[in-house]
C-alpha cells in the first residue's frame, strides 16, 4: 500500500512575499518625554491625591457650622463663601506661612525661623477645632513624608519635636524633601484648601458632583493670583480676623450632631 499523501497547508513564496512587512518602532518625539526639569510631576499627584491619606476630608474646617447656621445653603452661597471668603483668608494665613516656611528650608535651613513659624502657623486660626485640625493633617503629612522619603522631612520631625505641625509649614518641608519648586508645593496647599470644602460640600449641601468639580476648577484658577499675593505679604502682616467664621467653627464643637471632626 503506497503511504498517504501529506497536504501542507500554509501560503507560498509568493504569498508570503505579499505579508504586510513589521512597523518600525516609533521614536518617542519632545512632546511625548516628560521634561528632564520636571521629575518631580508624579510626587506632585501623589501629595494632591484624595487616595493620599492625609485625614483632610473628615474634615469641613467650620464649613458645617456655617451650614448649621444657614449662612451657606446652596450651591450660589457656597460659591461666595469659597471664592470671597476661604480662599482670601487662606492668601493671608497658611500660603504666606508656606512661602516663609519654604525660605527658611532652604540650603543651609534656617531652625530657629522654622520653629517660630511652627508656632504662627499654629496661632493663626482662631478656633480649636479648625486649629487642631491643621495640626492633625499636618502632623500625618509629615509621618507619610518621613516614611516614604525620608531626607530633609526625617532631620525636620528630629529637630522639631513636640512643635506645632501646621499645614503651611509641613507643605513647604514636603516641598523641600521632594525637590519641588515653590510655586508647585503652594499651589497643592491653593488645591488641598479647595478641595476639602467642596468635597465637604456635597456631604452637607444639595450640590451634584459636576456643579462641586466646575466650582474647585473656578477656585483652582485663582491659584497664580492668590500665591502672588502670599508671596509679597510681609511676615508682620500674615494673619486674618473673620469673626464670622471663626464663631461658626466654635459653634460646631457643641452642635447637635456632626459629620466632621471640624
Amino acid at each position: 500500500m503506497k503511504p498517504p499523501t501529506i497536504i501542507r497547508i500554509g501560503m507560498d513564496k509568493s504569498a508570503r512575499s505579499r505579508r504586510r512587512p513589521r512597523a518600525a518602532a516609533v521614536a518617542p518625539t519632545d512632546a511625548d518625554m516628560i521634561p528632564s526639569a520636571a521629575p518631580w510631576v508624579a510626587s506632585l499627584l501623589q501629595l494632591s491625591d484624595s487616595f493620599y491619606p492625609t485625614g483632610a476630608y473628615a474634615h469641613s474646617f467650620g464649613l458645617e457650622g456655617l451650614v448649621q447656621d444657614g449662612a451657606v445653603r446652596d450651591p450660589a452661597t457656597l460659591r461666595i463663601f469659597l471664592l470671597e471668603q476661604a480662599l482670601p483668608q487662606l492668601a493671608r494665613t497658611d500660603l504666606p506661612v508656606a512661602v516663609q516656611a519654604f525660605a527658611a528650608a532652604g540650603e543651609p535651613a534656617d531652625w530657629a525661623r522654622l520653629r517660630s513659624l511652627c508656632f504662627l502657623g499654629n496661632a493663626i486660626r482662631g478656633a480649636r477645632e479648625p486649629r487642631e485640625a491643621s495640626e492633625a493633617i499636618g502632623r500625618q503629612r509629615l509621618q507619610l513624608a518621613v516614611m516614604l522619603h525620608g531626607g530633609f522631612a526625617r532631620e525636620f520631625d528630629r529637630r522639631a519635636a513636640g512643635l506645632p505641625r501646621p499645614m503651611g509649614v509641613i507643605a513647604a518641608i514636603e516641598g523641600r524633601t521632594l525637590g519641588l519648586p515653590r510655586d508647585a508645593i503652594l499651589s497643592t496647599v491653593v488645591y488641598a484648601a479647595a478641595a476639602s470644602l467642596v468635597a465637604a460640600s456635597v456631604k452637607l449641601l444639595r450640590i451634584g458632583h459636576n456643579a462641586a468639580q466646575t466650582l474647585l476648577a473656578e477656585a483652582v484658577g485663582r491659584a497664580p493670583y492668590l500665591i502672588a499675593e502670599a508671596v509679597a505679604l510681609p511676615l508682620d502682616k500674615i494673619g486674618s480676623f473673620n469673626p464670622w467664621w471663626d464663631i461658626a467653627a466654635a459653634r460646631h464643637e457643641s452642635a447637635d450632631f456632626r459629620l466632621f471632626i471640624s
